[in-house]
């Protein structure tokens, strides 16, 4: 059967369910621009490093403690950045996955899917 009824509207359900997805798109697109806007931090080494990156995932700004600064183990402090950087990134994501949930949440599919 086609979606469209016989006088070349769509029935009410679909015109129901498509406003529901146009309301979802832009609770989601205001739920990305929120994020984007945010900053998150991370930390490591019990705070000797502390990293900053922004909703967008962009680092904004990488701190060391310089007292963590080792001549003879530069690798450490590499690890300690990427560790901080990946909790920050965590964090991010965490509030990221809450956001888009609750923008899809209370759509009705009516039975769409099973």
């Amino acid at each position: 059967m086609d979606a469209m009824s016989s006088r070349g509207q769509m029935p009410k359900e679909m015109r129901q369910l498509m406003q529901q997805a146009q309301q979802m798109q832009q609770q989601m697109m205001a739920a990305q621009e929120t994020l984007a806007a945010k900053n998150y931090e991370g930390t490591s080494g019990g705070g000797v490093v502390k990293a900053t990156i922004k909703g967008s995932g962009e680092v904004v700004s990488v701190e060391i403690d310089p007292g963590v600064l080792d001549p003879d183990d530069p690798e450490m402090v590499g690890d300690l950045v990427v560790a901080a950087v990946n909790q920050a990134y965590s964090e991010m994501k965490t509030d990221a996955e809450s956001s888009m949930g609750g923008a899809t949440s209370g759509l009705d599919l009516g039975g769409l899917l099973g």
